[in-house]
């Protein structure tokens, strides 16, 4: 009997077998599951929380929760999804204009959601809502490796909702182009102007060089027509040193006021990124800021004349597996008195101490 039983194994065995080989040639889907934390802790040298005029850090002498993302890609044959949930105050600023005060710990928002398909195999159609193009840093704090952010990042777009096609044009040369809803809007109800949206990219193999040409155009809910041009180059000479670029130029058209010596105004910007790497474990980045907005669209809004704001931020980055601790130092100076004391007496300079850990996997 025993015997018997392991002879019928042994069929049933190479039966199977032999089934899996001839009929089923399905490839299997493909699933992955991500996801990252951040906390930290800042100290303003002025002694107070007010002088945070960027995102994602508006605090003083307080342990913070940044935010957990947890994201899920799926893909089969053609077709594919993204799935990216964020959790905690960054998730509630990011998405801004979806999460009722957005200010709340506990917001939580859809960071990316999106269903892509590979039309041939140099086109890919993505319809749903996606991290922006324009821009140099990202939402998710482990990707940055300064932990607070550019003036550029925090007054540009955050995401865009709607369709974008993205052509592989050669190895090295890369393009996009999209329709969207009006700049971090997932649901437009009224006004509903829609953006354009390209980019332009450069990867060429032969040398560690990244070039990107973005541009974003349309009216707003406030049928005010925008334009902004943006540029990112990265270019990496070394192992221990590599250098990043952002320039960004926005310009404001409001349509009911043509012919009107005020019917137009501007802000630009600029960020130079030093990279050093000593080793695996241990680097640094130093990100210098030129922000300018003489026209009041968007730091100087309480401020007549507008103004300008210098900023300099010197990270370490210590990075234990997945694990980054980020002790930061930052120092901003503004052409007039946008900062303030804890005693109220305004200031043109603020200056923060801050120390994160970010954790991904």
């Amino acid at each position: 009997m025993k015997r018997l039983l392991t002879t019928l194994f042994a069929t049933g065995t190479l039966l199977s077998a032999t089934a899996q080989t001839s009929t089923d040639t399905t490839s299997v889907p493909a699933f992955k599951l991500s996801g990252s934390a951040d906390v930290y802790y800042k100290y303003n040298l002025n002694g107070n929380y007010t002088d945070n005029k960027t995102s994602f850090t508006n605090s003083h002498n307080s342990f913070e929760l940044g935010m957990v993302s947890l994201k899920i890609e799926h893909g089969f044959k053609k077709g594919s999804i993204v799935a990216d949930l964020g959790f905690g105050k960054r998730a509630g600023e990011f998405s801004y204009n979806d999460v009722p005060g957005s200010s709340n710990g506990l917001s939580m928002a859809i960071k990316q959601l999106y269903v892509s398909y590979q039309l041939t195999n140099k086109v890919k159609l993505s319809l749903g809502s996606y991290a922006t193009h324009v821009g140099y840093e990202l939402v998710d704090a482990y990707l940055n490796r300064n932990y607070s952010m550019s003036y550029m990042f925090s007054y540009g777009p955050f995401f865009n909702t709607g369709l974008k096609a993205d052509f592989t044009l050669s190895s090295s040369l890369s393009a996009m182009v999209g329709v969207f809803n009006p700049t971090d809007l997932k649901s437009v109800s009224e006004n509903s102007h829609k953006y354009i949206g390209a980019q332009l990219g450069f990867t060429p193999a032969s040398a560690p060089v990244k070039l990107y040409l973005n541009y974003l155009e349309g009216k707003d809910t406030s049928s005010i027509q925008n334009h902004q041009v943006d540029f990112v180059a990265t270019y990496q000479f070394s192992k221990i040193f590599g250098l990043g670029y952002n320039g960004t130029y926005s310009t404001y058209l409001n349509s009911h006021l043509k012919g009107e010596s005020n019917a137009s105004a501007n802000w630009w910007g600029s960020a130079l990124y030093v990279n050093l790497d000593f080793t695996d474990k241990l680097g640094l980045t130093l990100r210098g800021e030129y922000f300018s907005d003489k026209k009041g669209l968007k730091v100087f809004t309480t401020t007549p004349t507008g103004g300008n704001v210098v900023a300099g931020t010197l990270s370490f980055n210590y990075k234990v597996g997945n694990l980054t601790l980020i002790p930061e130092f930052r120092l901003d100076k503004s052409s007039v008195d946008l900062f303030s004391k804890s005693d109220g007496v305004p200031t043109t300079t603020t200056a923060n101490v801050l120390f994160a850990a970010t954790y991904h996997f």
